[in-house]
């Protein structure tokens, strides 16, 4: 009872101080209001950066919907576009509010056979949850540690070792969602392939050359072919959706 008394002044405060919601006009409008005017914001983020308490960095942030991050409009330097899908992340940098928070997150849309190619996050471990369709994700933490291959469906959720090499790739012809979220405001991430042949042309062919030997020339045609961030892959998906590989060249 002495809880109840409590609670109830508490509620209508809330009440009192929270818009007015329409809920079938806000279900079914497809208008998108701008938020997140705080991305990218250079000054607002080192202010925030050395703010040390928590309450104070609140009031630096005046606008109630800078605290809202919509990964359908992003803003700029949030996302990664490939020929198979795109990725939107929401970091400190994309989302000042993050800071102090230690999370970040990550929203994945790929297309059919779309391929998140391999890659690490150097400074958070991942979680991962599929919001539709259906994902492949492989991943192996270090020399020696053996590869976790997994299906995911629907709700069901994986995890990724910080630092540990890790994939998705959708093997439908229909769209697929996951979203993850990390334990750091800059969880970070490398997409392998692509880091190791940007390396200099003698240290690739001198990692690669025990059993397989190619002419530094052969080097810049092999880097064309890697694809961006999220690329379409997989020979057996391509044609059972009847997706028209990438050229070559």
């Amino acid at each position: 009872m002495h809880s109840s008394s409590l609670l109830l002044p508490l509620v209508a405060t809330f009440a009192a101080a929270a818009p007015l919601l329409d809920t079938a006009e806000s279900s079914t409008s497809s208008t998108r209001e701008p938020v997140n005017g705080l991305a990218n914001n250079l000054d607002v983020i080192k202010s925030l950066l050395l703010t040390p308490k928590a309450s104070d960095r609140i009031a630096t942030i005046s606008q109630d919907s800078d605290f809202v991050f919509d990964f359908l409009a992003p803003p700029a330097n949030s996302s990664t576009v490939g020929s198979g899908g795109s990725t939107v992340a929401a970091t400190r940098q994309s989302f000042p509010p993050l800071i102090g928070s230690n999370t970040a997150m990550t929203v994945g849309f790929l297309g059919p056979c779309g391929f998140n190619t391999p890659h690490t996050h150097p400074r958070s471990a991942e979680i991962n949850i599929l919001v539709e369709g259906r994902v492949n994700t492989s991943f192996v933490l270090e020399n020696g540690a053996r590869t976790v291959n997994n299906i995911l469906l629907p709700w069901q959720m994986t995890t990724f070792p910080q630092g540990a090499l890790h994939m998705e790739f959708n093997p439908d012809c229909t769209n697929a969602t996951f979203v993850a979220a990390f334990a750091s405001e800059d969880p970070g991430v490398q997409q392998e392939a692509q880091a190791f042949f940007g390396l200099d042309e003698a240290v690739v062919e001198a990692a690669v050359g025990n059993g397989f030997t190619f002419e530094g020339k052969d080097i810049t045609k092999f880097r064309s072919l890697i694809p961006k961030n999220v690329a379409n892959g997989v020979d057996a998906c391509l044609k059972k959706c009847k997706i028209t590989p990438n050229p070559s060249n």
